[in-house]
């Protein structure tokens, strides 16, 4: 065999193996475990959909998803931290909530929800319920509640997770749109804001989907409208605020954000592994319990429906 030859079988043989070093090269990849930050306690709603969407992709990633709890000011802590840290791909902050669509109307942050982050992909997107006692309680349709508001301005009270939170600022939303002003009665979560209107303590309060099914069975509570853009599939009879005359839409989106300046080599890398993962069988499962329709929105969809929304709370407050 000639040397000639024996270079060109050599280098054919090597073609294989040099082939997939060239295209990992054409792509970002993660090299260090990935911190998915969640701005709430262990085994609330937010640390839920963080630990059910990594265990349905911890298959598609060649490191390990980490979730990991900052709690703090309505999330507002854990989004400060995610803006301050370099776009590396290794943290990445389960946002859409009120620490992006609602706290920064309310007061200055150390963090732009508009400019400090790369959205991703959203996840979910929670219906949100005004709701009234149930049983023994005074009303029975929005309307009611409306006439009521107007005929006696500032009397009629409606409660919150604390001030700044979505809760509080539906309500803002409703006042500005209906011409009506309501009595804000601030909580410290929505566990004491649901037991303070069973209990007859205030009118009117807002309930996520997830946390209506045993309280409407029960009679203990009622839902009067959804804040959502359609009617919510669980609750078929219960008319969406823009159906009673109120243009009013916000729920509560989470999904993942990271660091402003992530390269877009990055963000399809997260998006189509996390994309993929809303069709694996345990968050398929997680979907059907909260009994909500697919959330999902790509980075750039994301980001516009959170400004949207902020941008409605914080022209609702100028008027206030």
């Amino acid at each position: 065999m000639t040397t000639q030859r024996r270079r060109l079988l050599l280098g054919l043989a090597a073609m294989p193996l040099a082939a997939p070093r060239v295209a990992r090269a054409q792509g970002w990849q993660p090299t260090r475990p990935i911190q998915l930050i969640a701005g709430f306690a262990p085994g609330g709603g937010s640390d839920i959909i963080a630990r059910t969407i990594a265990e349905a992709c911890t298959p598609l990633f060649p490191v390990p998803l980490v979730v990991v709890n900052r709690p703090g000011a309505g999330g507002a802590l854990a989004a400060e931290q995610v803006a301050r840290l370099p776009p590396d791909g290794t943290t990445l902050l389960l946002g859409g909530g009120s620490e992006s669509t609602s706290l920064p109307a309310h007061r200055d942050l150390p963090y732009d929800p508009k400019r400090s982050f790369t959205a991703i992909i959203r996840l979910t997107r929670n219906a949100h319920f005004i709701c009234v006692r149930g049983r023994g309680g005074r009303f029975t349709s929005m309307p009611q509640v409306v006439d009521a508001a107007k005929a006696e301005p500032g009397r009629l009270t409606h409660g919150s997770a604390g001030v700044g939170t979505l809760s509080h600022s539906i309500f803002l939303l409703m006042e500005r749109a209906a011409g009506m002003e309501l009595l804000h009665v601030p909580y410290t979560g929505g566990g004491p804001q649901q037991q303070a209107l069973i209990a007859g303590q205030i009118d009117l309060a807002v309930q996520a989907s997830d946390e209506l099914g045993g309280l409407v069975a029960s009679g203990d509570m009622l839902p009067l409208a959804v804040a959502s853009a359609a009617r919510h599939p669980a609750y078929p009879q219960v008319p969406t605020l823009r159906e009673l005359g109120m243009d009013v839409v916000a729920d509560n989106m989470k999904g993942w954000i990271g660091p402003a300046g992530m390269p877009p080599e990055m963000v399809a890398y997260f998006h189509d592994r996390f994309r993929q993962g809303m069709s694996a069988p345990a968050w398929r499962r997680f979907m059907e319990r909260t009994g909500e329709a697919d959330g999902y929105a790509d980075g750039p969809g994301f980001q516009r429906d959170m400004d949207t929304l902020l941008d409605a709370i914080r022209a609702a407050i100028r008027r206030t």
